[in-house]
């Protein structure tokens, strides 16, 4: 396959960033080094793709063009700053948590061209969308690159204001778990109601993956989609009339963005 980006520094290769790295890796690489002291983390080399164990060991002749923070917020302050001799000729993409743009450029410099991402983890299978928002320092060129890196993972938005990603984090960087809870709770609430549990799982996972792939296939609100399923004094009526009392879903669900957004607010705040 031709190679259709450019030499690339992968700081973390947990699930997100070898997610990223397979979507990379369709679209044509030249060079990806990959920094993960982790022992699965050898498993991700292949052709054009080094894995070490630190910094430390990284070849002194490799300038990449695009460094990506792929590691958790908790020990940015440990990573970083070992990356500061790739300001000014390198795009950070950071998809940390938390960390913003001023706490990134504390460490690497107020040159730094960084762009602070939130993707979420069905970039795994190419179906994520991840919101970013680029610093000034970003060339339309490096901002053409984010998009290109980020996208092979699935939709990009990006954003001008950064205070919006702590909530971004809290919709759709949470948001898969979100729906996995509700499959959960389908399942259980249908083995209490006597279906056995094969096929009680059976209906919960196919219930949800095919209400997604409805959602997906045209343009209609989720609204108008309930709507259509909810039939005047029917069963799905007398459910929903539970789940959407007040004190039930909706304030549930609010709360719960509320915490996440916060909790994300946080994580900029300490380190």
């Amino acid at each position: 396959m031709t190679a259709t980006l450019p030499p690339l520094l992968l700081i973390g290769g947990g699930k997100m960033g070898a997610a990223m790295l397979a979507g990379w890796r369709e679209r044509g690489i030249s060079q990806v080094v990959v920094i993960d002291p982790g022992p699965d983390a050898a498993a991700l080399a292949a052709d054009n793709i080094t894995v070490i164990p630190s910094i430390a060991a990284l070849d002194p002749g490799f300038a990449p063009r695009a460094v990506i923070l792929a590691v958790k917020p908790q020990v940015a302050p440990d990573v970083i700053p070992g990356l500061a001799r790739f300001a000014g000729t390198a795009l950070f993409v950071s998809i940390m948590a938390g960390k913003t743009i001023a706490f990134l450029a504390g460490h690497l410099g107020p040159a730094a061209a960084i762009v602070r991402a939130m993707p979420n983890t069905p970039a795994a299978i190419r179906q994520g969308i991840t919101v970013a928002c680029a610093a000034r320092t970003v060339t339309p060129d490096q901002h053409a690159l984010a998009q290109t890196l980020l996208g092979a993972v699935g939709a990009v938005e990006f954003v001008t204001a950064e205070s919006l990603l702590d909530a971004v984090t809290a919709v759709s960087g949470g948001g898969p778990a979100y729906v996995f809870l509700l499959t959960e709770l389908l399942e259980t609430a249908a083995i209490e109601q006597g279906i056995p549990p094969d096929l009680a799982r059976r209906l919960a996972r196919q219930t949800v993956i095919g209400s997604a792939s409805l959602l997906a296939a045209g343009d209609d609100p989720p609204a108008t989609l309930r709507r259509a399923v909810t039939s005047p004094k029917g069963t799905t009526e007398r459910a929903l009339a539970v789940l959407m009392d007040h004190d039930a879903w909706p304030a549930a669900m609010s709360r719960a963005i509320e915490a996440a957004t916060a909790r994300s607010r946080e994580l900029g705040e300490t380190g």
